[in-house]
């Protein structure tokens, strides 16, 4: 396929703008505000909750959202963060978006949003995007610089047909997030029917705490265990990998030989102990463990069974920390210890785990299925537009 290589600005529709200072109270009431969060857990935004903001018409028409809007992140704390890119698929009422990001508004007679947005998310578009990113307090970009950067531009015919391929997959990967989300729901109300919404403590069940239904392992400093020589190093697994789902490019390395306790695979159960607190089923592939980060496993209890309780103190942990918070919040051990669980009898903790235990191995399921479905994808636009695969057509 030969296509032409144009100046982002040349797309446009309009001149970019960048969003509205958030303010600090906020309300609950008016128009809903995109925030950096928001482009950082959904790339293609749609009918989310997020918090609202009372705005003036001339503030929602300078910065109201259309779909097909690209947003990009203006600054953030990582390297990496900077210039992160999203798209609008849904807006279903008045919304505006934050100071920390960037629209851009495509004139779709000379190119599909849904094109750059998977470009902008590329490999070679993340490059692009890492050559106007300053380094300063935090790392930041400014449109001026985006809009000159240099971006291939097939015609629009090839644009549609490769966005809409790649849009298969991405409709799949929300589908099945959907789902994730609905049996996340199921599981949480059968876990709280059985452990939390009892008065009196069944016969034969007794209480412990989390120490004693789990061993929670705090990862390596991985900076002292760096691949030697010859060796192919593991993705480290810090705060950003967990809280993205997956290791990427800008993953640290660490050496294959660490001992096997602190290597991750799919499925394991990782609770982020220090900063950012949250607990998670890890379906990012193998990597090793690093500090501030636990590795949850039992010997005696399944994975529902430790995932669910670790995950229901979380609110109280997080709380916690903050109370605690000068730089960092974290959690000592010894709140592991004060952390109360119910221990059912045997026959009945069968019994739940009949329910609970494929609910859990669904959910890991879906989500490998969608680390794959993304790798596809990612490989796909390269070689669409290198023309290595027919587009519908030729």
């Amino acid at each position: 396929m030969r296509y032409e290589v144009i100046p982002f600005g040349n797309l446009l529709k309009e001149p970019i703008r960048n969003g509205l200072t958030k303010p600090k109270a906020i309300r609950g009431q008016g128009a809903k505000m995109i925030a950096m969060g928001e482009i950082f857990a959904n790339s293609r935004i749609g009918s989310i909750n997020m918090d609202r903001v009372p705005v003036t018409d001339k503030e929602l028409n300078n910065c109201g959202i259309e779909v097909g809007d690209l947003l990009f992140a203006r600054q953030s704390l990582v390297l990496e963060g900077a210039g992160k890119c999203s798209i609008i698929t849904v807006v279903d009422e008045p919304t505006v978006f934050e100071s920390h990001l960037i629209r851009v508004r495509i004139d779709t007679s000379k190119a599909n949003p849904y094109f750059l947005y998977y470009y902008f998310n590329s490999h070679h578009g993340k490059e692009n995007i890492k050559t106007i990113v300053e380094q300063v307090a935090a790392a930041g970009i400014r449109g001026s610089d985006l809009i000159r950067l240099n971006v291939p531009c097939p015609t629009l015919e090839e644009q549609n047909h490769i966005a809409e391929i790649l849009n298969r997959f991405d409709d799949k990967i929300e589908l099945n997030q959907r789902i994730n989300k609905n049996l996340e729901r199921q599981a949480e109300a059968i876990f709280a029917e059985h452990f939390l919404n009892n008065s009196d403590i069944p016969d034969g069940w007794r209480t412990g705490n989390l120490l004693e239904i789990a061993d929670y392992l705090n990862g390596l400093a991985m900076q002292k265990y760096r691949p030697k020589d010859g060796e192919v190093g593991l993705p480290v697994l810090k705060i950003k990998e967990l809280r993205q789902g997956v290791c990427d490019d800008s993953s640290e390395l660490c050496s294959p030989s660490i001992k096997s306790e602190y290597i991750i695979h799919d499925g394991d159960v990782i609770f982020s102990w220090s900063g950012s607190l949250l607990v998670d089923l890890w379906c990012g592939g193998i990597c090793g463990l690093n500090q501030h980060l636990f590795k949850v496993i039992s010997k005696n209890f399944d994975k529902w069974f430790y995932y669910s309780w670790t995950l229901h103190h979380l609110k109280r942990f997080i709380a916690i920390a903050a109370d605690k918070a000068t730089t960092m919040g974290h959690i000592k051990r010894e709140e592991l210890a004060k952390a109360e669980v119910l221990i059912p009898s045997k026959s009945d903790y069968d019994r739940i785990g009949t329910v609970m235990g494929p609910i859990y191995d669904l959910i890991i399921a879906n989500r490998l299925e969608n680390r794959k479905l993304a790798e596809v994808r990612d490989r796909l636009l390269p070689k669409l537009m290198a023309g290595e695969i027919d587009l519908p057509g030729d």
